[in-house]
């Protein structure tokens, strides 16, 4: 369950850096974000393999 309200602070962290990015054009903010969604990918990974682990145990 800790690993998933990783997540979901890891989507609010994001919000500032994809506003800067789709509504005042910064670049830089889209570099975050790029970088903020691969963490989001693998943090995702993490939790949907643990899911499967437990899963496969019971």
């Amino acid at each position: 369950m800790q690993k998933f309200q990783e997540l979901k602070d890891l989507i609010a962290s994001l919000e500032g850096d994809i506003d800067k990015f789709y509504n005042k054009g910064n670049s830089a903010a889209g570099t975050r974000v790029r970088k903020g969604m691969q963490d989001l990918k693998n943090l995702a990974q993490t939790i949907r393999s643990e899911v499967q682990d437990i899963k496969n145990k019971a």
